[in-house]
């Protein structure tokens, strides 16, 4: 009788470790050697998403924001090795108003959702464009630029329509972006030339790899603009879209903060002091108010 008494005990007992262990368990994503709890970042219930909230983010001094380094003049690195563009610029006002240091993380195309589902940075700005499909697994706060697509070729053969391709042409595009997803929905029967980074796809039209280049309009005019003998053929293609920065899904604390910070600097006039300081020289005064977006409300137009 002692006996059974004595193995009740042990079974009762070891019921208990299990419960107290599993009330103590958390969703917190566990520090890698050498983090902080504050930056280890939070998992999403119900999925594998890691962030860290505003709450985190402050506490831990350093936001981790996703760039371009080669998307002049967006976001590139510079002959200092410092980073720069119009993404940049209000990159800094976001570390500056939340007080806290940027590391920048220099992103591709491809990989801008997998960096923000990972963790590996708090927020995307890398020339985003909104689609609905990635607004499936990013949530995106307010626009502050209109975009489009466009299309580039050199002057030797400028292609004014997609219907002027051949069947042996082949276009240029950058993996990852809206120009693959339109071409290969709207136009599949248009072979394509997929490059990872934005100097690679540069350096194939320059090299005659392709007979155009697709992708954002503000970026084909900008490489019409500083490299003479292209033309943009094609200045809007599909839908007129917005850029804005993304956080990763579910981190509501970071949207709202973001969303609040893009009102408020609208009202300073932020964004076109922005266009004025890392655009202007590209594209000039006229393409102002189509591009810029203030207060992340979009024109009408």
């Amino acid at each position: 009788m002692k006996t059974k008494h004595s193995v009740l005990a042990l079974i009762l007992a070891f019921a208990l470790i299990l419960s107290l262990a599993a009330c103590g368990s958390s969703t917190a994503a566990p520090a890698a050697a050498g983090e902080s709890a504050a930056s280890a970042g939070t998992e999403t219930a119900g999925s594998d998403v890691i962030y860290r909230t505003l709450d985190e983010i402050k506490a831990d001094g350093t936001i981790n924001i996703g760039v371009f380094s080669d998307k002049n003049p967006f976001g590139y690195v510079d002959e200092n090795g410092e980073y720069q563009g119009y993404d940049v610029y209000f990159a800094e006002r976001i570390g500056q108003d939340l007080g806290v240091k940027i590391n920048y993380v220099s992103t591709e195309a491809a990989n801008r959702v997998e960096y923000l589902e990972t963790g590996k940075v708090d927020i995307i700005l890398a020339n985003f464009t909104v689609t609905p499909e990635r607004a499936e697994k990013v949530d995106f706060a307010l626009p502050y630029m209109n975009v489009a697509l466009g299309v580039v070729s050199p002057d030797s053969r400028v292609i004014t329509d997609l219907s002027e391709l051949g069947d042996g042409d082949e276009v240029i595009v950058i993996s990852g972006t809206t120009a693959e997803t339109y071409l290969i929905e709207n136009n599949p029967e248009i072979k394509l030339q997929k490059y990872d980074t934005y100097a690679n796809a540069k350096n194939a039209i320059e090299n005659g790899n392709g007979v155009a280049w697709a992708n954002d309009n503000t970026e084909v005019i900008a490489f019409a603009l500083q490299n003479p003998g292209y033309t943009v053929g094609i200045p809007s293609l599909g839908s007129q879209d917005t850029i804005a920065p993304a956080v990763s899904k579910g981190n509501t604390s970071l949207l709202e903060w973001i969303n609040d910070e893009i009102k408020a600097l609208g009202e300073e006039n932020f964004f076109h002091q922005d266009y004025e300081a890392t655009l202007v020289d590209t594209y000039g005064l006229d393409y102002e108010e189509s591009l810029v977006v203030e207060g992340g409300v979009p024109s009408a137009s």
